[in-house]
């Protein structure tokens, strides 16, 4: 029935979200950037993509950080249009993907005001996605107790603030325990949310959602090993939905090493890949755990690429729409990739980005 109605106040803009991805980089544009000599063959050689002439009134030389800056403006431009005509429940969905970045952006402030820094640089380091209209009211703070309390009242974070932390625990030694502890309420509530919308919807994204909490899960498990992280704290780090939860999550809130979350990992048939050589590799003495850890990410990029470019097989549902977003930004995390080696001559590693088509 979804499909019957949904064309009404979706359609449109479902149509506009498919048309942006066809204009994706595919093998032959990478092929084509890779053989770039300088970053002006590079910008000349974008502007016959979809990107058009997005660095025209750039000055020369060209830098990494400014393609990267336009082109995630690019996507934040196209965002902001899919937002703008967008109506209930799609915008809301919307806002809860922006959530995201806002966390990471109200973290980068509350770490600025605990060393002191202006507040107002911060706010141009800041992710435009997860920029809001109460932003600047943030940056007023001049010490953690009023950045606190601006965040309950001026952020659409409040609730994740409010029922996960207090002023105390906002010092520099629990600054990624309070990401990761507002990140796990988000993602939690996230999935709450589309349980409610229902139908395709809900498929999709219950798929995607649930990799990144186990992402989430394994990555806090391997950076909290050797640290004064006790195992109850991290237990309580983990997101509460997932396709290790919960058995998966209460033996890696035991494990002492990366044997013991490979085992955990090899219950779950599409994470047994995640190890298959690392942990050889670790075992010849290849690797240490930072190492392991550097391969995982990469295979993690690789299945989230994979799992997005899947919800566009569904039809009649709000998941391309998160999706797109996602492979954009690893579009963008490839063609920085590529800009840098070529700024600093290291052709030898210029293939190592995750193609997406």
């Amino acid at each position: 029935m979804e499909g019957l109605f949904f064309n009404v106040d979706t359609g449109f803009l479902e149509g506009i979200v498919r048309g942006y991805k066809s204009g994706t980089l595919t093998q032959s544009h990478y092929a084509s950037l890779a053989q770039c000599e300088t970053l002006e063959d590079f910008k000349t050689q974008l502007s016959a993509t979809d990107y058009g002439n997005f660095l025209a009134n750039e000055p020369s030389p060209l830098s990494t950080a400014t393609i990267a800056d336009k082109a995630t403006q690019t996507l934040v431009d196209q965002f902001n249009f899919i937002r703008s005509n967008s109506v209930e429940p799609l915008s809301k969905f919307l806002d809860y993907i922006t959530y995201g970045y806002m966390i990471d952006n109200v973290v980068l402030l509350i770490t600025g005001t605990l060393h002191e820094r202006d507040t107002h640089e911060l706010l141009e380091r800041c992710h435009p996605l997860g920029i809001f209209d109460t932003m600047p009211a943030l940056c007023v703070a001049t010490n953690v107790e009023e950045l606190y309390q601006s965040v309950l009242v001026e952020t659409p974070l409040a609730p994740y603030f409010r029922d996960c932390l207090s002023a105390a625990d906002l010092d520099d030694m629990n600054i990624e325990i309070i990401r990761n502890t507002v990140y796990k309420a988000y993602l939690e509530d996230f999935y709450n949310y589309v349980s409610t919308i229902g139908s395709t919807t809900a498929d999709v994204m219950h798929n995607i959602l649930a990799f990144e909490a186990d992402r989430r899960t394994i990555n806090i498990t391997i950076n909290s090993f050797d640290t004064e992280l006790t195992k109850e704290q991290r237990a309580k780090l983990f997101p509460a939905i997932g396709r290790l939860f919960p058995t998966g999550n209460n033996a890696l809130a035991k494990a002492d090493d990366i044997d013991q979350v490979r085992q955990v990992c090899e219950n779950v048939s599409e994470y047994r890949s995640f190890f298959d050589n690392s942990a050889s590799a670790q075992t010849n003495g290849d690797l240490g755990d930072f190492g392991v850890a550097a391969q995982l990410e990469d295979r993690f990029f690789r299945m989230e690429v994979h799992l997005n470019k899947l919800a566009f097989l569904q039809q009649f549902q709000y998941g391309v729409f998160y999706s797109y977003v996602k492979l954009k930004e690893q579009e963008i995390r490839n063609i920085t990739w590529i800009a840098e080696c070529i700024a600093q001559d290291a052709r030898d590693r210029i293939h190592d980005f995750i193609p997406i088509f």
